[in-house]
């Protein structure tokens, strides 16, 4: 049985380089699609089973140019296609298996937990409240709100002012009662 093939084939080994193209357009989709089937899900995103067979069909190219190869009839010529295409695969998993292996989803190299840091906007919120309990307060009392912003217990706030625990923490409610006074509408 005569392969349809086999006369691009000829023209081929005969120097015509539209035989190239035709037979290019004709043996392109079954070499990707083998490409495809054994190339590893994990590599699929770094490249395309077209950039195999096209590296495949260039240096297939040059060969016959250089007189390397010479192919009387289409079904070797298939079959010699299919295991450079195979070859060439084998050579690119290799080459991409270990930084592969290094990578991770986008997602997962990110922690995508709520960060401890405030955001910008809750800054600026803590700074207005900060000028309001300032405002509240007599300037005599600034230094023990300054201690309790920067996380000193009552006792070492009364340590400190010399002023008594209880002292501390009336003044403290009358500044929160203050802004909060000045805050509702």
């Amino acid at each position: 049985m005569n392969d349809p093939l086999d006369d691009l084939v000829r023209r081929l080994t005969a120097g015509e380089a539209s035989a190239a193209e035709e037979l290019y357009a004709e043996l392109a989709p079954y070499l990707r699609a083998v490409v495809r089937r054994n190339l590893p899900r994990r590599l699929r995103a770094k490249f395309e089973s077209i950039d195999i067979v096209q590296s495949v069909w260039v240096d297939f190219i040059d060969g016959l140019q250089r007189g390397r190869w010479h192919f009387a009839a289409a079904a070797p010529l298939r079959a010699f296609l299919l295991k450079a295409a195979r070859n060439r695969l084998i050579d690119r998993v290799r080459q991409f298996r270990v930084p592969a292996e290094h990578e991770r989803p986008f997602n997962s190299a990110i922690d995508c937990r709520e960060s401890r840091e405030p955001r910008p906007s809750q800054h600026a919120q803590a700074n207005d409240l900060w000028r309001q309990m300032l405002a509240a307060c007599p300037p005599e009392h600034h230094e023990l709100l300054r201690m309790k912003s920067a996380g000193a217990s009552l006792a070492a706030i009364a340590g400190q002012t010399g002023l008594h625990v209880d002292s501390v923490r009336r003044i403290l409610r009358q500044v929160a009662r203050q802004v909060s006074l000045e805050a509702s509408p």
